[in-house]
């Protein structure tokens, strides 16, 4: 990351901030700023010595992001830009998963469920090539901070205080497991008792497959679960669609799941993007039964979201219910996600990229 970035608070445990700020009680009420209240400036911090946020102010961001833009689906799904400090974009979605549910006399007898898609760098190295991220190509990894950022954000805009309930989920732009260290970091920020509380199993890594990075992130047990981006059940066409297949094969990955920690009243969600007359068919669905077989796995289809420009096309809702039947009959847990999102900008990078046209940028000048 460049060195002309001021640093954010966010980019510090609880622990880290009351090594920088001294007494330790105006770190703790700093942390409380940030995470419960949702602080956007050193304005907003009342009880804070004006001095101090002074010194602050120099050293420190508080949030390195803002809102650039926004779009909303009628199914309740946000899309947001995002804009860095250094001008950068990239993108997180907020997701509404299950509705408000009310009791006959009108009371809230069940809140509504969100879920939060946030993105670990700029761009993405991994180049799939169904990916309309991969087009703009890679600029440069997030920070924790910038990680952190997008949830603080996300919930401030929509209103939704720190007590309740959030589920992440590593699935934007960028591959997590690439930014291994500003995410496990992000990954501990939220987990913290007195900031956002967002447990590890409220969080999930969503990776295409870097095997050695899996091991590297079980090895830190962080409590969080692990999505594979899977799409194909033989390495020719996952190397078609995933380039880095070549060097982090499915047999590779599919060993590395099986020594990852999973609590044992979990699966491993393996999620498959299908792609018309490309992998939609009973034989791969034959293949990926076989392939699953030994692991406890929760199989998603997404249907593919086209873009403009793409050679792929959307599978046909009978072709996707055929897909599920069968893995279903033989013995695997599979869910169709039904596409949220499909009437604004819902596949991952194409509000940036729309808005970079829009600047008058060439696509891949980020």
């Amino acid at each position: 990351m460049s060195q002309t970035l001021k640093p954010s608070l966010m980019d510090f445990t609880h622990k880290e901030l009351e090594a920088l700020i001294t007494p330790k009680f105006r770190a703790k009420q700093i942390y409380g700023w940030l995470y419960n209240n949702f602080a956007a400036d050193y304005d907003d911090m009342k009880n804070i010595p004006k001095s101090m946020k002074e010194e602050l102010a120099e050293k420190y961001l508080v949030n390195p992001l803002k809102i650039a833009k926004k779009e909303e689906s009628s199914d309740g799904t946000i899309k947001y830009l995002l804009e860095l400090q250094d001008g950068k974009t990239m993108e997180a979605v907020w997701l509404k998963m299950k509705d408000e549910q009310k009791d006959e006399s009108g009371n809230i007898c069940q809140e509504a469920k969100y879920t939060i898609c946030v993105s670990t760098q700029v761009g993405c190295k991994v180049g799939c090539t169904f990916c309309l991220t991969a087009k703009g190509g890679f600029t440069r990894d997030l920070s924790a901070g910038e990680i952190v950022a997008q949830v603080v954000t996300l919930k401030k805009d929509n209103d939704h205080k720190q007590s309740r309930k959030i589920n992440i989920v590593y699935m934007g732009m960028g591959e997590p497991l690439d930014n291994l260290t500003n995410l496990t970091k992000a990954i501990e920020i939220f987990k913290e008792e007195d900031g956002l509380d967002i447990g590890g199993k409220r969080q999930t890594v969503s990776t295409s497959g870097l095997s050695s990075k899996i091991d590297k992130l079980g090895e830190m047990d962080l409590g969080v679960h692990i999505a594979i981006s899977l799409h194909a059940v033989d390495d020719e066409l996952r190397s078609e669609l995933i380039p880095m297949n070549k060097a982090h094969n499915i047999q590779s990955i599919i060993d590395a799941v099986k020594r990852f920690p999973i609590d044992t009243r979990k699966r491993v969600m393996f999620e498959y993007l299908v792609i018309k007359n490309k992998n939609d068919d009973i034989g791969s669905a034959k293949k990926l039964v076989k392939l699953l077989t030994d692991i406890k796995a929760k199989v998603n289809l997404i249907y593919f979201n086209p873009y403009p420009g793409t050679d792929y096309d959307r599978p046909s809702r009978a072709d996707m219910v055929a897909f599920q039947e069968y893995l279903v009959k033989h013995g695997l847990l599979c869910t169709i996600r039904d596409s949220k999102g499909i009437d604004i900008s819902a596949a991952c990078g194409q509000l940036k990229e729309k808005q970079d046209h829009l600047s008058g940028k060439i696509e891949g000048d980020i």
